[in-house]
């Protein structure tokens, strides 16, 4: 574990350094003092041994001129007992110890450094000199009347010195330790000041950190009239325009997620690598994938080729020019179902620098159900433009049609013919009359009624089959038809033949090879309501039958099983009609796959209620 000698905060990291700082210049101060102390003392106590050196010659020469020996021995030893004396001695100009303040004269002599000295004090008056031990000894010549008699010798005590150094060396540590104290105190007492409203900040700025959308808390209390209050009411003016440009900003991602939600075109967002960044509803459900599973995937794996490579080429071209791609028609199979659509695509840059162009936008709009309405249009319109045609046919064709039945009843009744040639005739006028009926029923077609009127289903399928009739014949199905008694209706006498003209066409092309075709009407009531009356029909066929999936479809628009001859529009339309006579229908189907025999069986019941005929806006009850 690696220890930390420094201070982590800023109050005791300012403290230590202002001790550190106190200590080291303490410490400075007090190496100057004590080196100036030093060198004073060691003046004071060569002026000192000087003086002390040159009395004590003086009071040894007197002695000596007075032949008073025994004086020179006392002044030794008061010599010896004065401030800093360690020791006191008199030697003879050889430099034996004649006296001494202390110790035996006769076990004492003078060391090198001081014999050294000897030559030098007969020619000088005065020497004060350092031994090799580092003490300062002073020493005079001792003359009487020009000859020289013997040196006094005074050794310095270097105890005092010590004292007095180690003196000023306490008086500067209490100093110091006084003065680092106070300072302390006073560095507490100011760094309160800043560290209180330092703390405030530092309580805020944690506190938006953790909270951003919170602004409980805020504005933080100013405490203080210096330049740390003027920070913090900064900091309330930074913080309260931050909560203004958040809730600004929140706004403005309402209601652009809003508008990316609810948008009623596809939306998404690209980055450079062709990965969905974002992306709405509309979007997902065009593709048949959730949301969350486009984000972070490319369109290789959501999208089927080619459709994946057209719309990543659209988007490469958008970050590659950095200007919009438009209308750029997309044309495949998408979806978990494959199922065939067109996709119109406008491919945008996002900037979020001028020359940064971070995502592409893609704004796809699905055409399909419209390119299949324009299909589907130019497909009625064919089938209208036909009709038309067919009902000018038929008008035209009604009056020679008339001559020639005309001509042909005049012939078999009027003209003396032989058997051969009358029955010639009377077939000539039967097929005459067919081609009158046939026109007949096709101006019904076109000419629909504008109002209700009772109807006998009867004729009305009679009609229908007759119209089928050639097809029938030519397929070779065998027609069973059953008609009850009072089989009429108040309808839409042309627009329920259309219903029975599309069933019967159906079962027809799913019989190709043949098979039986089951015509039925009659009275009946109906089977959600028992208590309404009306008419029941029946078109069953012995044909291919039907998917459980394609039988969950048939009343879609433009759903067709029949390709390019079909539009998808018979079963769709003829639900519309049973919807607006508030019909019911039923549908059962099976194929060769499910077992036994195949074929389809519509049933449908018509309410014989002439005041509900209207449009009401109830459903039709289907049933498959």
């Amino acid at each position: 574990m690696r220890l930390r000698w420094w201070p982590r905060t800023a109050r005791w990291q300012m403290l230590a350094a202002l001790v550190l700082l106190e200590a080291l210049s303490i410490l400075l101060f007090a190496v100057l003092l004590i080196h100036r102390q030093s060198l004073e003392i060691r003046d004071r106590t060569i002026k000192r041994l000087a003086n002390q050196a040159t009395s004590l010659a003086v009071q040894c020469s007197e002695a000596l001129q007075q032949e008073r020996p025994g004086y020179v021995g006392l002044s030794v030893e008061l010599a010896g007992v004065g401030p800093g004396v360690s020791i006191a001695k008199v030697t003879d100009p050889d430099g034996a110890i004649l006296f001494t303040s202390r110790g035996d004269t006769r076990k004492m002599h003078l060391n090198a450094a001081e014999l050294a000295q000897m030559p030098i004090l007969k020619r000088d008056q005065l020497r004060v000199f350092t031994q090799d031990d580092g003490r300062l000894e002073g020493a005079a010549p001792i003359y009487t009347g020009g000859d020289l008699r013997g040196f006094a010798w005074i050794e310095n005590n270097p105890a005092g010195a010590y004292e007095q150094r180690a003196l000023v060396m306490r008086s500067t540590l209490v100093f110091a330790v006084i003065w680092i104290l106070a300072s302390a105190i006073l560095v507490l007492l100011l760094f309160r000041a800043i560290s209180g409203p330092l703390a405030t900040l530092h309580r805020g700025t944690r506190a938006l950190m953790n909270s951003p959308d919170s602004s409980s808390g805020f504005p933080l209390p100013v405490t203080v009239h210096n330049e740390f209050g003027d920070l913090i009411e900064a900091f309330n003016g930074m913080v309260a325009s931050i909560a203004e440009q958040r809730e600004g900003l929140k706004d403005t991602l309402s209601l652009l997620d809003s508008m990316l939600a609810n948008a009623p075109i596809g939306l998404a967002f690209f980055d450079r690598e062709g990965r969905f960044v974002r992306v709405n509803e509309v979007f997902a459900a065009v593709t048949g994938f959730p949301v969350s599973r486009h984000l972070g995937r490319t369109l290789d794996e959501l999208l089927p080729e080619p459709v994946a490579g057209q719309l990543k080429q659209a988007i490469d071209q958008a970050f590659d020019i950095g200007s919009p791609v438009r209308d750029v028609e997309l044309n495949g199979e998408a979806g978990p179902d494959s199922h065939p659509v067109t996709w119109l695509v406008n491919a945008y840059p996002v900037r979020t620098t001028p020359n940064q162009v971070r995502w592409a936008g893609v704004i796809l709009q699905d055409i399909s159900e419209r390119k299949r309405n324009e299909e589907a249009l130019r497909r009625t319109e064919k089938l209208a433009a036909t009709g038309r045609l067919a009902a000018s046919i038929s008008h035209e064709i009604n009056n020679p049609l008339e001559a020639i039945t005309n001509l042909l009843f005049l012939l078999r009744n009027y003209c003396d013919l032989k058997e051969p040639a009358l029955n010639y005739a009377t077939m000539a006028e039967h097929e005459a009359k067919r081609i009158a009926e046939i026109t007949q029923q096709t101006l019904r077609f076109y000419r629909q009624t504008t109002s209700p009127a009772r109807s006998d289903m009867g004729e009305l399928l009679d009609s229908v089959l007759n119209l089928f009739h050639s097809r029938i014949a030519t397929v070779g199905i065998e027609v069973q038809k059953r008609y009850g008694d009072k089989a009429d209706l108040y309808c839409f006498s042309g627009e329920v033949r259309q219903v029975m003209a599309n069933l019967v066409g159906n079962a027809i092309d799913a019989s190709a090879q043949g098979g039986r075709l089951i015509v039925r009407a009659r009275r009946s009531r109906s089977w959600k309501e028992a208590d309404v009356e009306g008419v029941r029909f029946t078109v069953a066929d012995t044909g291919t039958g039907m998917t459980p999936a394609v039988r969950a479809r048939i009343f879609e628009a433009f759903f067709t099983t029949k390709d390019a001859t079909g539009t998808g529009l018979g079963l769709w339309v003829s639900h519309e009609i049973v919807l607006k006579h508030q019909g019911l229908m039923r549908v059962r189907s099976r194929t060769a796959e499910d077992g036994g025999s195949s074929g389809t069986v519509f049933q449908l019941f018509f309410p014989d209620l002439p005041e509900s005929v209207v449009h009401s806006g109830k459903h039709a009850a289907v049933t498959a």
